[in-house]
């Protein structure tokens, strides 16, 4: 069975307050031609199809021909809810659009149900589990402790049970949004630590043929089995690197992975960071490959120049995003602020806070854990009112 894996399209989203529906637009126009020239058996979209609770009308109207353009084709999509969606109102209409062969799953009680798809092989059973917020579905899937891979293992233990259930042979295939470990985040995904534990073992998988991943921005393969396809488009410079890309899996008779092959997307602009100082990265002729991309210029003087962009875009008329960052020694008392920072979680800095007002000495373990739980509260309480929405 040939399966094409998407995820993080993010529709809605604009980079550095420059919109991109119409670079998305292009991508669901290739993902639609990928799907017809390559002869595809099933489209998997693993999260985040829009990059807010309540998208803009233009995201939803472009969702909405997709979807049409998708039935059209006739080959059946299976999609899940992440954290940026609001599962409830991406689920609407979900019984109906069955009967077109468009698959949402959104609902963590559903995890054990699956699509059921055959090939001249026999039976491709796909699992679809959407963002499991452990404090909003930790009751729900009977997780014995509310965390990320207390969760996920209860609801792979659905699929399991289902799996164990059907005949001798059923390939499967389980949709997931989640950052397991190993996986390689950039700057643009929402953080979803939960008790200072972000990531979760891709042992928590372990029975099943395929895992498609989304969440993660970059394309990356844990596993021959388990692979992020990454989004679409950039929606950070930290991306710049990225190479955005679909997985076109092809998925043997005995449910091996009998190839792999990464379907490159449209991109609408180059991404490009340039650091120095002003007056050398507009001498500089290395970056005049630059000149027609999106750019991150990170200014290392140590004086601010005059009208920094102004100059810049004279050069680079596509940049977006500017830094300062004066080259200074280590002692100097002005080191940047950010670059302490830098890599640093929210709970790190706030631990880095409470040493600082005391003079040195951090957070006891009982402080910690208050910290800890403070955090917590605050991202289930978002969760909670965009799951109301």
């Amino acid at each position: 069975m040939r399966i094409l894996h998407t995820s993080d399209w993010h529709l809605g989203r604009s980079f550095h307050r420059v919109a991109l529906l119409d670079a998305q637009a292009a991508f669901l126009d290739h993902l639609v031609a990928t799907v017809r020239e390559r002869e595809v058996d099933a489209v998997l979209v693993a999260g985040d199809v829009y990059d807010r609770a309540v998208p803009p009308l233009a995201a939803v109207e472009l969702f909405d021909t997709a979807l049409h353009r998708l039935a059209d084709a006739g080959v059946p999509t299976v999609m899940i809810s992440g954290n940026h969606d609001s599962a409830r109102r991406l689920g609407v209409g979900a019984g109906l659009l069955d009967r077109a062969g468009i698959h949402l799953r959104t609902d963590p009680a559903g995890a054990g149900t699956p699509v059921v798809l055959a090939d001249r092989h026999g039976d491709v059973a796909f699992y679809g589990l959407p963002y499991l917020e452990p404090a909003l579905v930790r009751a729900q899937l009977g997780a014995a402790r509310a965390g990320h891979e207390a969760v996920l293992a209860a609801a792979m233990d659905r699929v399991r049970a289902d799996l164990a259930a059907r005949p001798a042979g059923t390939r499967s295939v389980v949709l997931a949004h989640a950052f397991v470990a190993g996986g390689e985040p950039s700057d643009s995904e929402r953080d979803i630590t939960v008790g200072g534990v972000a990531a979760v073992p891709a042992g928590v998988f372990d029975g099943v043929d395929y895992v498609a991943l989304g969440h993660l921005h970059g394309s990356q393969t844990l596993a021959p089995g388990i692979r992020y396809s990454g989004s679409p488009l950039a929606y950070s410079f930290s991306e710049t690197a990225h190479r955005k890309t679909m997985w076109l899996i092809d998925l043997g008779a005995d449910g091996a992975i009998d190839d792999a092959e990464r379907i490159d997307c449209p991109v609408p602009r180059p991404l490009a960071r340039v650091r120095g100082r002003l007056d050398d990265l507009l001498a500089d002729p290395d970056l005049t490959r630059h000149e027609d991309a999106w750019v991150e210029a990170t200014l290392t003087d140590p004086v601010r120049p005059a009208d920094p962009m102004a100059r810049l875009t004279a050069r680079f008329p596509h940049t977006l995003h500017l830094v300062f960052d004066p080259d200074r020694t280590d002692d100097d008392p002005l080191v940047s602020y950010a670059d302490r920072l830098r890599d640093r979680s929210d709970q790190q800095i706030a631990e880095d806070f409470v040493a600082h007002v005391r003079g040195g000495a951090g957070p006891d373990g009982a402080e910690r854990a208050v910290l800890t739980a403070a955090f917590d509260d605050v991202r289930v309480d978002t969760a909670e009112r965009e799951a109301g929405r």
